[in-house]
This record gives C-alpha cells, structure tokens and sequence, in this order.
C-alpha cells in the first residue's frame, strides 16, 4: 500500500477519503481537515485564546497538540472525576503531554475542591454516571472559560462521537438537542462560545495521530461508561461504516446542510427561558441549575 500523496509506503488507510497515508502526510492530512473544519464553521479566529478541555484520551490530546501545532494559544483545563483508576491515568498523561509542549495546564480536582465526586454524585442525584459527568464538565468548563476570558472552550468530540448522539438524538426525536448539536455553539449570556474542531476526523485518525505523533493517552474506557447507549450506536454505525465508507460522514454533514435550519428554533425556544441560577448565576431553565443541585445533593 502507498500513500496516495508521495507515493511512499502507506501507514494508514481512511476509506471514507479514497486514501491511504504515510507518517508524515498522515499528520499533514490531520492538520487539514482540523484547519478546514475551524476555517468552514468560524469556530476561531486569528489570535484567539482557547480553553481545551483534556481529559488525557486520544481525542483532548490529539486535539491540544493540533491547535498548538495550528498555531492557537491553547490552555488545557483537565478536570479530577474521583474515579478509581481511571481518573489518576488521565491527570498523569495530560501533564506529561503539557510539560513536553510547554503548554499550560489547569487541573480542578472534584473531591477536594467541590466536595463531591462523579460516583457519589450521580448516585445522590439518581443520575447515571454519564449523565452527571456531562453535566458537571459542561458546567466547570464553561465557568473556567467566562473567568479565564477565554474566546472558546474546545472539546475534543470527533465525527463517531458526533454520529452517534446524532443518531440517539434522532430516535428520541429531541428537538431541543438537536437544534443545539452544532460545530460550533456561540457565545451568548452566560455561555462561552463551544467548539468541535475534529468533527472531520474519525476516532481511528484520533488514535492514528496519536501513536504517530508519540502521545501517550490512556487507552481504556472510562469503567463508569459501561452500557453507555452511545457505544453501542458507535458500534453499529462503524459496521455500517465498514461495508460503506462515508456513511458516518454523509449522515452528520448531511445534518448540519438540510436538517440544522429546521431544528434550530426548538433551541432558540428553549433559550428564551434561561434566567441566572441564584447559586452560582449560570444560566437556567429550572429554578435552580442542575450542576448546583447535584453538588447540593452530593455533599448532603
């Protein structure tokens, strides 16, 4: 097999591209598609300063080393879930990768500083462990970028992960979610812009640009994700994938082209209701944000 670029030995086949890559045009092909899908949804300009949400998986990491490579001032924000086992792997790999970048690193530990971990706290809130760790990074993170003053907060959520709550979304039929299932989420009151800089690179190329860049991530699922339904949609769309290259691609973009127009008023519907928490001002549909009754229940 040679690369389809240089025409030297090949080290990776993307079906869905027709192409097969060697190292060094492998990585070029990574940065393409990241500067592509950054340049195509204005997910950032020139010069802004970008919160990369890292967790020390292939993705975050992937994510950080290509923005730094693009050229972004990119922070890391790694945040402590208290999961045993898990949790300590990926402080460990985050701040491995930020001392060999010199990239600069914030690590916010749950238990010790907001009293509560992920197990304990979806428990107390009859949450799943998903759920509540969703919600919680959702939160944190946004925070972090309002304070930091930073211009986006980035989140290393690749086309599966995209293909898949696309499709968890389309069989609830949840138009709310829907409408808000965007590359990019602006900035309005009380929320940092959101963006998804690899939603054109596959989980495959993640874990690909990773080895051959010599990141260290950590491997394993997270144990808490077991029976995870998005999973399962991922599993069943890559055997799709596999018979017919594109499928994962034409699905979500096909989204974004057609389907994007006629959903995203269920959204703006939605934000008409928002109002400040009294807790912790962020805004809220319910009278009190979920993040706050979570903590709350979870230090009870």
């Amino acid at each position: 097999m040679r690369c389809s670029s240089c025409r030297a030995p090949a080290v990776l086949d993307v079906a869905r591209h027709n192409a097969a890559f060697c190292e060094r045009c492998f990585l070029t092909h990574c940065r393409e598609q990241v500067a592509r899908a950054v340049r195509h949804f204005g997910m950032l300009d020139d010069g802004d300063r970008v919160l990369v949400a890292v967790s020390g998986g292939k993705d975050s990491l992937a994510l950080w080393d290509l923005l730094l490579d693009l050229g972004y001032r990119a922070d890391g924000l790694h945040l402590g879930l208290g999961i045993d086992g898990y949790s300590d792997a990926g402080a460990q790999r985050t701040r491995v990768f930020a001392a060999d970048r010199g990239a600069r690193l914030q690590v916010l530990d749950l238990p010790s500083e907001l009293g509560f971990d992920i197990p304990s706290g979806s428990r107390a809130a009859r949450r799943t462990p998903c759920s509540a760790c969703g919600l919680s990074k959702r939160h944190l993170f946004n925070a972090a970028a309002l304070e930091g003053g930073y211009a986006a907060v980035a989140t290393g959520h690749n086309l599966d992960d995209e293909v898949a709550v696309l499709f968890g979304n389309v069989l609830r039929w949840d138009l709310a979610y829907l409408g808000r299932q965007l590359p990019v989420l602006p900035a309005a009151p009380g929320f940092a812009r959101k963006v998804k800089p690899l939603v054109r690179l596959g989980e495959r190329e993640t874990a690909a640009y990773c080895v051959v860049r010599g990141i260290d991530y950590v491997i394993e699922e997270c144990p808490m994700s077991a029976g995870n339904r998005h999973l399962r949609y991922k599993e069943a769309f890559n055997s799709i994938e596999e018979r017919s290259p594109g499928t994962k691609a034409a699905f979500y973009f096909g989204f974004l082209e057609r389907i994007t127009p006629l959903v995203e008023p269920a959204a703006a519907a939605e934000r008409g209701d928002l109002h400040p928490c009294p807790s912790c001002g962020s805004p809220t549909v319910t009278e009190v944000c979920a993040f706050c009754r979570l903590a709350e229940r979870a230090r009870a």
